[in-house]
């Protein structure tokens, strides 16, 4: 072999060893799995553990930011899911995991900004360290993972999408979440596990 080919074949070697290294981290959790509880800080300066929320079912985690326009196209839909489910033992948690250095957006103080303009009912957590998106294999903004208390252990029923249009609520067809705790609280399995999250891409750190 030339000794240009065989630099080609390293080069190729490396780049799909990195490829399946980088994604191996970002797909932590699978539907089914344990999940570790974390702790982050709220925009009210409180460390958050989903242990420490009372009276929860389970919880509608999002990882969502401030400047995605599909994550905007969200905002409302989010507050009318924490609003319908909390109550049911089932409140959304938000986090969002961005570099703010990519966007000033993103900063911890406009998330303080944002949940007062909003009127945000639920915790909106600061992952700076981007730790827990990492965990849970978070990938856009926004992307939902369902996580449901089974005795002590809090166990992944659903991933991906809110519902089926990101754009347009009045033309949604497909409430993937509702549908998913509709399922959980018959006691049933949850029909559809896991949807496509569409949505920016987190900005991860260098």
């Amino acid at each position: 072999m030339k000794k240009t080919g065989i630099i080609a074949a390293i080069l190729v070697a490396i780049v799909c060893f990195a490829y399946v290294n980088i994604n191996a981290e970002a797909l932590n959790y699978s539907v089914g799995d344990q999940i570790t509880d974390f702790k982050l800080k709220n925009t009210e300066g409180k460390d958050v553990s989903l242990g420490s929320i009372a009276n929860a079912k389970g919880y509608i985690v999002i990882f969502t930011s401030n400047h995605c326009p599909f994550a905007k196209a969200y905002e409302d839909r989010i507050l009318a899911l924490d609003k319908k489910f909390a109550p049911q033992g089932f409140p959304v948690v938000a986090i969002n995991s961005n570099d703010p250095g990519s966007y000033e957006e993103d900063t911890f103080e406009n998330m303080k900004a944002k949940v007062k303009d909003k009127g945000y009912t639920f915790n909106y957590l600061e992952d700076h360290t981007q730790t827990t998106a990492k965990a849970f294999g978070a990938q856009r903004t926004p992307h939902v993972f369902l996580v449901v208390k089974r005795g002590d252990k809090l166990i992944l029923d659903y991933v991906g999408a809110i519902d089926d249009n990101s754009q347009d609520p009045a033309s949604v067809t497909k409430r993937f979440v509702e549908d998913a705790i509709a399922s959980i609280q018959a006691g049933k399995p949850v029909a559809t596990t896991s949807t496509k999250a569409i949505g920016c891409a987190i900005k991860w750190k260098e």
